[in-house]
């Protein structure tokens, strides 16, 4: 989906000394734009764009913020699709394997300007557990998951949650549609 967008365009902005200066990098940004459209509630598009440039975004070059727009727009259409999809953008290690913290943490905080409103899905004794792939990510100050995993498994607990992501992603936006 996202072959037609300058990923290598923005996420070399983003990194550069031009951006602002707590920007989201690209992974964290797609996570966010993610959780904004799978969000209970719709936000609004300068409140995010301001969330995720880190605050004001007057001095973000046209371009950029319209490719930010475009990711968001192909979020939201490839969940339309009959058979929805979501294709996450994760770091990958040198030794090959994905590395979807960062994604998982931009996820976050979309969540975070909503908290509220999530609490329907985090306490449903049936759907809750489609945040675990997100949460399995999280990483408190002392590098031990908030999850609970043990550092022994956490390297295939991981690798398995990363796989699971774009899943739960699906049910999470479908959650929402039901009465």
């Amino acid at each position: 989906m996202s072959d037609e967008i300058d990923l290598e365009g923005l996420d070399t902005y983003l990194m550069s000394d031009d951006s602002p200066e707590n920007c989201m990098m690209l992974s964290d940004l797609d996570g966010f734009l993610h959780g904004i459209v799978c969000s209970p509630v719709e936000i609004p598009k300068q409140e995010w764009l301001r969330k995720a440039m880190g605050g004001p975004f007057n001095k973000v070059p046209p371009a950029i913020l319209e490719t930010i727009t475009d990711i968001y727009d192909n979020i939201v259409d490839g969940l339309a699709l009959e058979e929805p999809e979501v294709e996450p953008i994760f770091w990958e290690a040198k030794e090959g394997h994905v590395i979807a913290m960062d994604w998982c943490e931009g996820f976050m905080d979309a969540v975070a300007l909503r908290p509220k409103e999530w609490l329907r899905l985090t306490e449903s004794g049936t759907s809750g557990h489609l945040m675990t792939p997100i949460l399995c990510h999280l990483i408190d100050e002392n590098g031990n998951s908030v999850m609970g995993i043990r550092r022994e498994d956490l390297f295939d607990a991981l690798g398995q949650a990363a796989e699971d992501i774009p899943t739960a992603v699906v049910g999470i936006h479908q959650f929402w549609k039901l009465p």
